[in-house]
């Protein structure tokens, strides 16, 4: 059993870099690949699905630490990669998320993540929630990575002409189409974000087995969704928009960044604990 988990991660983790690789050979016509890419998209999704919940629930328990986070984080930008396409081509996030969905979807194979005693339905849709929530606002500041790079470019006196990873930039649509794409995100991953908090809050001792805490994990969580509230606030009254909306997309992602996977990194590589 172990070895067919390790082949089809292997196999999984090979179609993602083939598929970031077709996309960045057929970068300037599209075409060529959409129609096929729409059709593997959901199917590589579904094949990297098995592979976490076979890494979830390894060895009849419910296991999780931070390589099952990213590897559901990224699972489900997959997913809304492929939805996103379906309005709206954006290209080069392929080029940057496949490949990361490939190595996430390996890094379970590592590093198995600490029994979880508490385990119920709540606490799955819990995950669940929090995962979309990571997987919407890492797509966000994925979009906010180009459109800042792209802002420069066009704001650079000499532009060098279009060759390396600087075909990507040739293909984006207009900024103003990627910032009122960017907020859409923004807006529906802080809805996710808020509906994490709020059950984590109310149901802390269904969820976690004990009362709630005022530690690391849920004082970042506040932290980026105090900054997500305050660029959505400031957009909608002041019209932030441009270089500021981006400072604060950066600084929302990190803090949700440290409150979980990145203090489980912490924990289970640096300190060796689970």
């Amino acid at each position: 059993m172990r070895g067919f988990y390790e082949s089809g991660a292997v196999a999984v983790a090979a179609a993602y870099l083939l598929l970031a690789w077709a996309t960045w050979r057929t970068l300037d016509a599209p075409q060529r690949t959409a129609r096929w890419r729409a059709a593997v998209l959901p199917l590589l999704a579904v094949a990297h699905a098995a592979l976490l919940g076979a890494a979830i629930w390894s060895g009849g328990e419910f296991r999780f630490g931070f390589a099952q986070a990213l590897s559901a984080t990224l699972l489900l930008a997959v997913l809304v990669l492929w939805v996103e396409g379906m309005f709206v081509t954006v290209r080069g996030l392929d080029i940057l998320v496949l490949p990361a969905a490939a190595v996430c979807v390996l890094l379970p194979l590592g590093f198995h993540g600490a029994a979880v005693g508490a385990d119920s339905t709540a606490l799955r849709l819990h995950l669940l929630v929090a995962m979309a929530a990571y997987s919407l606002l890492t797509i966000a500041a994925l979009h906010a990575l180009l459109m800042a790079v792209l802002d420069r470019r066009l704001h650079s006196p000499l532009q060098a002409p279009a060759s390396g990873i600087g075909r990507i930039f040739g293909q984006l649509p207009p900024l103003l189409a990627l910032e009122k794409l960017l907020f859409q995100l923004i807006g529906a991953g802080f809805l996710l974000l808020t509906a994490t908090l709020v059950t984590g809050v109310l149901f802390s001792e269904q969820l976690f087995g004990r009362a709630l805490r005022f530690e690391h994990k849920t004082v970042f969580t506040i932290a980026s969704w105090l900054v997500f509230a305050s660029l959505i606030g400031g957009r909608i009254v002041f019209g932030w928009r441009g270089r500021t909306a981006l400072r604060w997309t950066f600084a929302g992602f990190l803090m949700l960044l440290l409150a979980y996977v990145g203090s489980r990194f912490v924990l289970e590589v640096v300190l060796g604990r689970v």
